[in-house]
């Protein structure tokens, strides 16, 4: 994923996860149950975080731009905000309890993203790149 794309991603998924507190603290407080709006404030945190962390993929593309394993990471990251927040703000919204049994694959593909991040940035520690 290009830096660019990153960085842009970055900024509406920050934008999305904004809109989505405060409608969770705002529109939706007298709908859902304490629970459901748990579950939907863990997917706000969730994205938010993982935003931020997009947004840290896209810089470090600037750095490191023969890092071709940060565009993968992005990917992940992106696929996991996806599935992750995704399934849990439709948990909310539906109450389809079995929406619960996606959320984890959305977990995974964070700590995928987090891993090759980790793994990109040890190569380059121990490499001529330095």
């Amino acid at each position: 994923m290009k830096q660019s794309t990153c960085i842009v991603l970055a900024a509406l998924n920050m934008l999305i996860a904004v809109g989505a507190g405060a409608f969770g603290a705002h529109g939706l407080k007298a709908i859902l149950s304490i629970d459901m709006l748990a579950v939907w404030q863990t997917a706000v945190h969730y994205q938010m975080v993982h935003a931020l962390g997009l947004f840290g993929l896209g810089l470090l593309r600037a750095q490191w731009p023969d890092a071709n394993l940060l565009g993968c990471s992005a990917v992940a990251m992106l696929f996991g905000i996806v599935v992750f927040s995704g399934s849990l703000y439709a948990l909310a919204l539906s109450g389809i309890l079995w929406l619960g049994a996606i959320t984890p694959i959305g977990g995974v593909a964070f700590l995928v993203a987090w891993g090759m991040l980790a793994w990109c940035a040890y190569r380059r520690q121990s490499s001529s790149f330095n």
